[in-house]
C-alpha cells in the first residue's frame, strides 16, 4: 500500500502540489482584529508548500533537506497539521518526499483519544503508514525508531499553556534528533494564547513532569516554532548532547496581538472552541483539585463544578489572561481540606509547591502575583532571544 501512495505520489506530484497551492487562497485564514487589514495568515506548513513548489537561494536547505533522504521522513502529526483542506501527511507524500512512518502525541493521530488515556501504534488506513504513538511507556523516539530516518518534520497546533503535552513531545523528539544526528524541521502556528506571558514559572527540581518540562510560565506568549528555538537554543534536554539540527519555517501574516484567532481544527478533544482555549489556561489547574470542568459534556473547559455547586463560564466573556479568580472562588467555596487532590497533580501543573500553600495561607491574588514577578522577568529576557514575529 505504501508503495502505491509514493508511486502515485510520483506520478501525479506537480498536479497535486499545484492544487493544494491554490487552496492556499481561501483555507486556514486568521480572523484578524478589526483594526487590521493586511494579508492573510498562513501557517508554517502552507508555508513549507510554497517553498517547495518555488524554492529560492535562501531556503534550498529546507527543500534539500526534504528532498536528499538516504533513509525515509518521519512526521509528527495530529489532526491539526493540515495545509488548507489537505493533512500535512497527504500533501508531502503528493509532493515526492519519501515520508515512511508518523508519531502521534497524546490524543493520537485523529485526536480523539481522551487526555491520559493510552494511544496505541497503528496504521493509518490511507496511506499505510505505520503510526507510533508518543504517549503513554513511549513518549521519546527510540534508537530503533529513529535508525533509518534522515528528517523529521514537526507540525502540532500548540495552545500556548505549558502543561499542554504537545511542549513535551517536542522536547522529546529534539532529544532523539540531536542524539540520532537527525535533522528536524519545525513548521510553525498560531498561539491562540500567543499574547501575554503570565503565571508561576516552573520549578525544574521540584515538579519537573510530563505536563511541565522546563522553567517557563504557565502562558510563554511564544508560538510552537520559537519555543523549538528556546529548547535548542538554551539547550533544555540531556546536557550530554549536542544541539539539534533545527529548521523553523516560519509563518507570513502572523501578529502576535492578532487576539481573536480562531483554530481551524480543535487541537484536542476537549478544547473545542475559542472561548474554551482562552479559559484553559485558567481552568486547567481544577484538574489537580476535586472539581470537574466539564469533560464528558458538552462544554469542556467552560464551567467548573464540585459536589453540585456549578460556576458557569460560557456566558462569561474570555479573559485574555491568567487568573486565579475561579480557582479561589471554588476554594473559598469547598469544606475545608476538601479541595486539592492528594497526589500533587496540583503541583506539577502549577509548576510550583507555592501555590497551594499560598492559596490555603488566604494570600489575594495580588499578593500571590507579586511573588511570581521576579522570575517572569528573567523568563522575558530569555524570551526576547528566540522571538520570530
Amino acid at each position: 500500500m505504501k508503495c502505491l501512495v509514493h508511486s502515485l505520489a510520483r506520478c501525479f506530484k506537480a498536479a497535486l502540489c499545484v492544487a493544494m497551492l491554490l487552496q492556499l487562497g481561501s483555507c486556514c485564514q486568521a480572523q484578524p482584529p478589526a483594526a487590521e487589514v493586511g494579508a492573510p495568515l498562513r501557517t508554517g506548513a502552507e508555508h513549507l508548500l510554497e517553498i517547495i513548489n518555488h524554492p529560492t537561494e535562501s531556503t534550498a536547505d529546507i527543500v534539500q533537506a526534504l528532498r536528499s533522504t538516504h533513509g525515509g521522513v518521519a512526521v509528527v502529526a495530529n489532526q491539526t497539521s493540515i495545509v488548507g483542506s489537505t493533512h500535512l501527511v497527504d500533501t508531502l507524500l503528493a509532493c515526492g518526499v519519501n515520508v515512511t512512518k508518523i508519531f502521534c502525541p497524546e490524543h493520537g493521530f485523529r485526536g480523539t483519544a481522551e487526555a491520559g488515556a493510552t494511544v496505541a501504534n497503528s496504521v493509518d488506513p490511507t496511506t499505510g503508514l505505520p503510526i507510533i504513538s508518543l504517549y503513554g511507556n513511549n513518549k521519546k523516539p527510540t534508537p530503533k525508531q529513529m535508525k533509518d530516518l534522515d528528517l523529521v518534520v514537526f507540525d502540532l497546533q500548540d495552545v500556548g499553556c505549558r502543561f499542554y503535552t504537545y511542549l513535551s513531545t517536542l522536547h522529546y523528539v529534539m532529544e532523539a534528533c540531536a542524539e540520532q544526528g537527525t535533522q528536524l524541521i519545525v513548521l510553525d502556528r498560531p498561539n491562540p494564547n500567543g499574547h501575554y506571558i503570565d503565571g508561576p514559572v516552573l520549578d525544574t527540581t521540584t515538579c519537573r513532569s510530563f505536563v511541565g518540562l522546563h522553567p517557563v510560565p504557565v502562558v510563554y506568549g511564544m508560538t510552537i516554532g520559537e519555543y523549538a528555538l528556546m529548547l535548542n537554543g538554551e539547550h533544555w534536554y540531556a546536557a550530554s548532547l549536542p544541539t539539534a539540527n533545527l529548521i523553523v519555517v516560519d509563518m507570513q501574516g502572523y501578529r502576535r496581538d492578532s487576539i481573536g484567532y480562531h483554530l481551524p481544527v480543535a487541537p484536542s478533544p476537549n478544547l473545542r472552541n475559542a472561548h474554551a482555549v482562552a479559559l484553559y489556561p485558567s481552568l486547567c489547574l481544577f484538574e489537580g483539585t476535586r472539581c470537574g470542568v466539564g469533560r464528558g459534556t458538552d462544554f469542556p473547559f467552560e464551567w467548573v463544578t464540585l459536589d453540585g455547586d456549578t460556576l458557569d463560564l460560557r456566558q462569561e466573556p474570555a479573559r485574555s489572561a491568567f487568573s486565579l479568580k475561579y480557582l479561589m472562588a471554588m476554594y473559598g467555596r469547598a469544606p475545608k481540606g476538601r479541595f486539592f487532590l492528594a497526589n500533587n497533580f496540583f503541583d506539577r501543573l502549577a509548576g510550583t509547591t507555592e501555590l497551594r500553600r499560598q492559596i490555603e495561607a488566604g494570600m489575594s491574588e495580588d499578593e500571590i502575583r507579586a511573588t511570581w514577578q521576579p522570575a517572569l522577568d528573567h523568563f522575558g529576557t530569555i524570551r526576547k532571544r528566540y522571538l520570530i514575529y
